[in-house]
């Protein structure tokens, strides 16, 4: 059976994902954990928590999920209780990775708009419980999906793959949950994010005007402004993370609402536009698990000096060995 030009594409473009999303992930998670990269304890905590997690969502999405449906549909991945297992681990990485950038975007609107909060909330202490607290959450939500889906057929009494059960798709109470889940792991959280930063811009350079202002008037004085230094870098941390979590999962938001809205369930043909939307969106929402690594290397200086010691020391140690 030949496959339609979108899933051929899904069948190079998953485990190219996966090769590439697993190393930039772990690499920042030991990079950041070790504390050298200029950054506050709880920025770092924070940072670290989305690279698990998306480390998380590479693992059981690209890796177990797509390359498995490609490449190795008979194995044992797709024995229904662990394929069932598999999904509700991929939601869960997807909402913890979903709300810890919505938990950083509101650590960093704190600290730049509420100076008198952000000394008793901006602490590591207040990092690990809601790293803590989304994790859990994450686990308790997507629990009913392992309900959800039952096997197509039987070989020698074991149950085979995965797919929505009769009931998930004709019953009210299931139709709830699932719209539930895309608001919570998607719309309600592209929100929350776009709101922030909306406001923490508008704080930004109202800010920056008065200290511009400020120190306009002071004869003489061509100090630089070190604090406004340190917010412009924060700043720009913060909205290129946010910024490529919005671009990456607005096509999927919106594919969503179209399909809601319209009520096109069905396709037509795998020429349909609105199949080849769904796809496409799909591949960029799981792309963001793999951008935070390369917007840590284009913003911060320190991290690129770190990736490097970390990337050229087998070959340092090695050339030691051979002296």
């Amino acid at each position: 059976m030949v496959l339609p030009l979108i899933n051929r594409i899904e069948a190079i473009y998953y485990p190219v994902l996966a090769c590439v999303g697993v190393p930039v992930n772990l690499a920042a998670i030991v990079i950041l954990s070790q504390g050298k990269c200029g950054l506050s304890g709880c920025v770092t905590r924070y940072l670290v928590g989305m690279a698990a997690a998306d480390l998380l969502v590479v693992l059981s999405n690209p890796v177990l999920k797509w390359t498995r449906e490609f490449h190795f549909q008979d194995s044992f991945l797709s024995i229904t209780p662990v394929c069932r297992l598999l999904t509700v681990a991929e939601f869960a990485a997807i909402f913890t990775s979903v709300w810890l950038t919505v938990t950083f975007t509101l650590d960093r609107f704190v600290a730049i708009c509420c100076e008198k909060f952000k000394r008793k909330y901006c602490t590591e202490r207040t990092a690990a419980v809601a790293i803590g607290i989304v994790s859990v959450l994450g686990c308790a939500e997507s629990a009913p999906w392992f309900f959800l889906f039952e096997h197509v057929y039987i070989i020698n009494n074991v149950p085979w793959h995965c797919v929505p059960s009769e009931t998930f798709l004709h019953s009210i109470a299931w139709g709830a949950f699932e719209m539930s889940h895309f608001m919570l792991t998607a719309c309600t959280p592209f929100v929350f994010i776009l709101l922030l930063n909306i406001m923490t811009a508008s704080r930004v350079l109202s800010a920056s005007k008065v200290r511009r202002a400020l120190r306009g008037r002071r004869d003489g004085e061509n100090v630089e402004d070190a604090e406004l230094k340190n917010r412009k870098r924060s700043v720009i941390l913060l909205f290129c993370i946010s910024g490529s979590f919005i671009l990456l999962w607005g096509t999927y938001v919106g594919h969503r609402f179209y399909v809601r809205i319209s009520g096109n369930y069905v396709y037509t043909s795998t020429s349909d536009p609105s199949f080849i939307a769904e796809h496409a969106s799909r591949m960029l929402q799981i792309l963001s698990t793999c951008t935070n690594t390369c917007i840590y290397v284009v913003t911060q200086r320190k991290f690129r000096a770190e990736l490097l010691r970390v990337v050229t020391y087998p070959s340092k140690a090695i050339l030691k060995l051979c002296k």
